[in-house]
């Protein structure tokens, strides 16, 4: 059962990465590159900053680096300990067949997408501290999320399922860190 799964993921992986175009290989590199989503973060920061008191600023702050933290150091554990799936662009009978859009492939193993774990992770979190404020802004980070995910796909880096694990995680990871803030505020602020 679980090779006909890893088979169906490498179908899947080569249907979406097969899709890209030289045309939109650029605008999924920009998606894909975490450094350009600085001004996504620091719009983010504006916003909470003007919804919220010192106390829960901070709060949040701190709560975002413990939940990266947290989540990086989760999809390291499963790709280099518990797993070690090799990454599309490091399969020998995959190679031939795909688009490596970036670069580089990376390191070894890809199970699960540390990426797109992290995206979502911020997404919901993120998205629930704003929500109370700014009702759908959620679904605009969950979407920018998804887009992450998919960008690992198409540039031939990730399979659909280490990217849609580390998106579970990661959203599992942000509403248990989002809880642990209600927590707090209400204990301290």
């Amino acid at each position: 059962m679980i090779d006909q799964l890893i088979n169906y993921d490498k179908e899947l992986f080569l249907f979406l990465n097969g899709l890209g175009t030289p045309t939109w290989d650029g605008f999924w590199l920009f998606i894909t590159n975490k450094y350009y989503a600085i001004p996504l973060y620091a719009f983010l920061l504006i916003l909470i900053i003007k919804k919220h008191n010192l106390k829960e600023i901070i709060f949040t702050l701190l709560l975002v680096a413990v939940l990266i933290t947290i989540t990086d150091q989760t999809a390291n554990l499963f790709k280099k300990t518990l797993f070690l799936r090799f990454r599309p662009c490091h399969t020998a009978d995959l190679v031939d067949h795909m688009r490596l859009v970036k670069d580089g492939c990376g390191g070894s193993f890809g199970y699960f997408s540390g990426h797109a774990s992290n995206a979502m992770a911020l997404a919901t979190f993120i998205g629930l501290v704003l929500h109370k404020h700014y009702k759908y802004i959620i679904f605009a980070l969950l979407f920018w999320a998804a887009c992450v995910g998919y960008s690992r796909i198409y540039i031939g880096v990730h399979f659909p399922g280490d990217v849609f694990t580390g998106m579970i995680v990661g959203g599992i990871y942000g509403g248990i860190i989002f809880k642990l803030r209600q927590f707090l505020i209400q204990k301290y602020a």
